[in-house]
């Protein structure tokens, strides 16, 4: 026979508050978006031929989708949730972002 005791499960940690709030899956759709509209500024500036340019440097632009992505989520929690701040400064960073590696792959 064995020699054990019961095991008393307790709740280590309290619940969480109703004033807790997560902030990735805001962020993380501000930051898809933001890469999205960020892709399109080339269009914009350079017209239809940029698929050409896009067609050879495209793995470059897919790897900084998900850099956009936990940009949003920081920025937005940095933000507390304020949507308007954390749209803007997210929009500005990504393409900021998607300025300096398009003038890196141009030359």
């Amino acid at each position: 026979m064995r020699n054990s005791s019961n095991i008393v499960i307790t709740q280590a940690e309290p619940s969480p508050s109703a004033e807790d709030t997560t902030w990735s899956l805001p962020g993380a759709f501000i930051g898809f978006l933001s890469w999205l509209l960020a892709l399109g500024i080339p269009f914009l500036v350079y017209g239809p031929n940029t698929l050409f340019f896009f067609l050879y440097t495209w793995p470059f632009f897919l790897a900084l989708m998900p850099v956009a992505v936990v940009v949003g989520i920081a920025l937005h929690s940095l933000a507390r949730g304020r949507l308007h701040y954390s749209c803007v400064a997210t929009l500005l960073t990504v393409a900021l972002m998607f300025g300096v590696l398009f003038m890196w792959l141009m030359g």
